[in-house]
């Protein structure tokens, strides 16, 4: 057990199958295939990625964070390596309860442990809500920037 807070306790996830992290994950990404995630998992463990999953006192899962230690240049950043935020998700039945506050506390303290002076994340630009909570966590905005693409006919 990584932490535990008065109501939930955070552990790390030990198996690419495991079916909490896989419920969370689905969550968080609908669109994913579930092979297409377990495939992710199973590379995040493989590659050493850190994967914190909250439940609650009644076993439950309800919340997740993946981070990854980052040694190429990270966007807004002035350290490598970094740590970033790959994916945060609280069940929408346990927000605003200080579980994702809990998780990303964790997920500092392994970064720091893994060497890093930093932890960054990246949200798109349309999703205000994780914008607010990424703020309420203590992380500042430090670029803001839009991608484009132009497909390129060779006719």
């Amino acid at each position: 057990m990584i932490c535990v807070v008065w109501n939930m306790h955070i552990d790390l996830a030990k198996h690419s199958a495991d079916a909490s992290w896989l419920k969370l994950r689905r969550a968080l990404s609908n669109d994913t295939a579930e092979q297409e995630h377990l495939r992710a998992m199973a590379d995040s463990l493989a590659r050493g990625h850190c994967v914190l999953i909250a439940f609650d006192n009644d076993g439950s899962a309800t919340g997740l964070v993946e981070t990854t230690k980052r040694n190429d240049y990270v966007n807004g950043t002035a350290a490598s390596p970094v740590g970033f935020l790959e994916g945060l998700y609280v069940a929408p039945s346990h927000r605003r309860r200080g579980v994702c506050r809990a998780l990303v506390c964790a997920a500092s303290s392994w970064a720091l442990a893994e060497g890093c002076s930093e932890l960054a994340s990246d949200s798109p630009i349309d999703n205000v809500d994780a914008h607010a909570v990424h703020r309420a966590l203590g992380f500042v905005e430090t670029e803001h920037i839009v991608y484009f693409c132009k497909r390129l006919d060779r006719g």
